[in-house]
């Protein structure tokens, strides 16, 4: 598609109201090569959409990007897509009052490195990108000139006398009911074409966001059953801690009740000789030892059992605190598996079982109703899918796709150009040859010679 001077190059800037700031691609321009700055961007990144406009304030094509913006309201230095080159080269998109528009977005763009810096547009009722760029172009606050229609006068030589007994319609009514009834039907089916596009448009949007809350809810997942890990870890480092110094505090009840044990047998030895010199004496240190050693030990017991009843008592609570965790765990893994259950393969199931079926439009195999069973092969290679369909291999396919499109020669000049001689077109993939229904008649034989050779 060339830029015709009559067309206008515009851009539009978007954020949540809709189209917040228009401008000329030359201002466009500027603001890359950092001449002008735009501090009410600063620090954002900008849904922008390149619009070409005809004299009569219709778009003739789109293409929707992103636009980062430095800190100081700076355009990115690093930006660089060739919009003009994408408005060219991209598919058809609805119709917004000329004709359906040249449409570039992330879900149809014809440079595929180009695609992550492309948005797709919303097409549903109440947020249409599409309506909002239409309407905002047609208020021409830019200020564009206008060409009104104006019908092209036919010179007097290009006029010609037909035969007198074709003056006079056999039956004018008729002619212009057919005439009406033709007009419909076209419109009919343009305005069928224009709205499959729209749904299909949508539908990719609202796949991509269902996938996007998928992989997030996922992260989400990962994130909580990591934290809820590493708790359940440290959880364990210290009641491993706990166990050990409880141990500890046993090792050490148990050592002091031995030295006791020694201590107390000590002075049963040292009464024993002091019976010798006094019994009586002997008794009473005796019994005010043994009272003595017995309320140390006493003390000391209660101490301990102390101390053990408290770890006890920590030890306890670590246990349910690890239940409790355990089942919040479990819980996580029953979210986890619901999320799961609810994944794409399971919906395209549900949607299958509902009787839903799955459509595919392929040059030369027309409308496929794909099973589930080969939804898998078929997003894996839809052109090898569509050629099984025809019963050719993949490259006459692929061949025949190109050729259906453009019915000219594909041999090279000697100048390096291609011949581009219209052809006729083969309409069914199976009676295509590549080499000759691709090939005018003096490359066909050349090509013959070589294949000869």
């Amino acid at each position: 598609m060339q830029i015709k001077p009559q067309t206008v190059e515009a851009v539009l800037f978007f954020n949540n109201g809709g189209v917040c700031k228009e401008m000329l691609y030359p201002e466009f321009e500027a603001v890359l090569d950092g001449m002008v700055s735009m501090p009410e961007f600063a620090d954002q990144q900008m849904r922008v959409a390149y619009v070409l406009i005809n004299t009569r304030l219709q778009i003739r094509a789109a293409v929707f990007f992103y636009l980062d913006f430095n800190e100081d309201g700076s355009a990115d230095s690093g930006w660089n897509i060739p919009l003009r080159s994408l408005a060219e080269r991209t598919g058809r998109g609805p119709d917004l009052g000329a004709g359906p528009i040249r449409l570039a977005c992330r879900s149809q763009c014809p440079v595929s490195w180009h695609q992550m810096h492309l948005w797709d547009p919303e097409l549903t009722q109440g947020t249409n990108h599409l309506v909002m760029l239409r309407d905002r172009v047609k208020r021409n606050q830019l200020g564009l000139l206008v060409e009104e229609d104006v019908p092209q006068a036919v010179p007097a030589e290009r006029l010609q006398m037909v035969a007198e007994d074709t003056w006079y319609a056999a039956d004018p009514a008729k002619q212009i009911a057919t005439r009406r009834a033709e007009k419909l039907e076209q419109e009919q089916r343009l305005k069928a074409a224009q709205l499959i596009k729209q749904q299909r448009l949508r539908i990719a949007s609202l796949e991509q966001q269902r996938e996007a809350d998928i992989n997030r809810l996922r992260e989400l997942a990962a994130q909580q059953q990591s934290k809820l890990q590493d708790e359940i870890a440290q959880l364990r480092h210290e009641l491993l801690q706990k166990e050990q110094l409880s141990a500890e505090l046993h090792s050490q009840l148990n050592a002091q009740t031995e030295g006791f044990q020694k201590t107390r047998e000590e002075m049963s030895r040292q009464l024993r000789a002091l019976e010798q010199n006094s019994r009586a004496e002997a008794q009473a240190s005796r019994a005010q030892f043994d009272e003595e050693l017995k309320i140390q030990i006493a003390a000391a017991v209660a101490e301990y059992k102390e101390q053990v009843s408290i770890r006890d008592v920590e030890l306890a609570y670590r246990n349910e605190l690890d239940s409790q965790l355990q089942e919040e765990i479990e819980q996580l893994q029953k979210q986890r598996d619901a999320l799961i259950e609810h994944s794409g393969d399971r919906v395209l199931e549900r949607l299958s079982a509902l009787g839903v079926a799955f459509m595919a439009y392929h040059p030369g195999a027309g409308h496929l109703t794909i099973p589930l069973s080969d939804m898998a092969r078929y997003q894996q290679n839809p052109l090898a899918y569509a050629a099984a369909k025809c019963a050719v291999s993949e490259e006459q396919y692929g061949q025949w796709v190109l050729h259906y499109q453009q019915p000219t020669c594909i041999a090279t000049l000697t100048s390096g150009e291609r011949c581009n001689m219209p052809l006729d077109k083969v309409d069914a993939p199976g009676r295509f040859l590549i080499g000759e229904s691709n090939c005018c008649a003096r490359h066909r034989s050349q090509e013959r010679l070589r294949t000869g050779s």
